[in-house]
């Protein structure tokens, strides 16, 4: 089972929006050195959505040579079609990634049997442990409780990120879950209630900056040590929502860039971090050492 901090990894790039390699590499070993328990590659937070197919696996291949099985390496291979979610998957398998994380169907807003069926597709057509993955603020499309459960029996789905931050319906999920199916957080700010509530781990923005914290928070949680996870998650609140300020991955990667650990690009539509906005977030990035 894959438990703990997963840092939804950045995909470093250089100011004319070309992939930075080395920095990529420094990151990975950097995540390793400081207790990550898991590195998702190119989810939201790298990019996936402006990386070519040829790009995006070439990423996920490279982490995974990175890494060298060290910790899991969870490739992010969802599409609104499923015939590219297919194929992204099955080229995730084929550079060794450990499991899948698979977004809903984005714009064209499927029904909750149209939903089941395109996991179930990929699931049957692809031999790797995957984990589904809710966020319905960025994707149009809201996968209810019933249908990730009823997806929880096909047997190489394994878990589901539940981006909602609703805490209610995470614990449906987690007291009504079959043997082998996992809730994990994909809301930085609700994430260590949501381990106590008996979920495995956090999917985490913050962890690309913080991550040390994010990972000692992750395991006190799980050892049910509430009073000290909650006062980490307590110091790192400023910066969880610093990191939403604009649009992921606009706050984290300016944030990356201000420590020294990346250059400055990212790919349009999306823009670098607004004036406006840098000093809240150096702010917290003060606030818990990071610079």
């Amino acid at each position: 089972m894959i438990t703990g901090s997963m840092v939804a990894l950045v995909t470093p790039m250089h100011e004319d929006g070309s992939l930075d390699w080395a920095a990529l590499e420094s990151l990975v070993e950097w995540h390793l050195e400081q207790g990550t328990h898991a590195i998702v590659a190119v989810g939201t937070t790298g990019e996936s959505a402006t990386l070519d197919y040829d790009e995006h696996i070439a990423v996920i291949r490279s982490v995974v040579n990175l890494v060298r099985g060290r910790v899991p390496v969870i490739a992010g291979t969802g599409a609104n079609s499923t015939r590219e979610a297919i194929e992204l998957t099955q080229a995730a398998k084929d550079a060794k990634a450990d499991a899948c994380l698979l977004v809903t169907p984005y714009y064209n807003k499927p029904t909750q049997e149209g939903l089941f069926l395109h996991h179930k597709a990929i699931a049957e057509a692809v031999a790797i442990p995957q984990m589904l993955y809710n966020v319905p603020g960025r994707t149009a499309c809201d996968m209810l409780p019933e249908t990730a459960l009823r997806l929880a029996s096909i047997p190489n789905i394994f878990g589901i990120k539940d981006a909602t931050g609703n805490l209610e319906r995470a614990k449906t999920m987690i007291d009504r879950a079959p043997a082998g199916f996992s809730v994990y957080s994909g809301d930085d700010e609700t994430a260590v209630e949501l381990i106590l509530l008996g979920g495995k781990g956090d999917i985490s923005v913050t962890a690309n900056v913080a991550p040390k914290l994010v990972a000692q928070m992750n395991t006190l949680a799980l050892d049910g040590k509430t009073a000290e996870a909650r006062a980490i998650n307590e110091k790192l609140m400023p910066l969880h929502q610093a990191m939403f300020v604009e649009a992921n991955p606009i706050p984290v990667k300016w944030a990356l860039a201000e420590m020294g650990r990346i250059p400055r690009g990212i790919r349009l539509p999306l823009t670098a971090l607004s004036s406006s906005q840098h000093e809240r977030v150096r702010s917290a990035l003060q606030a818990v050492g990071l610079i």
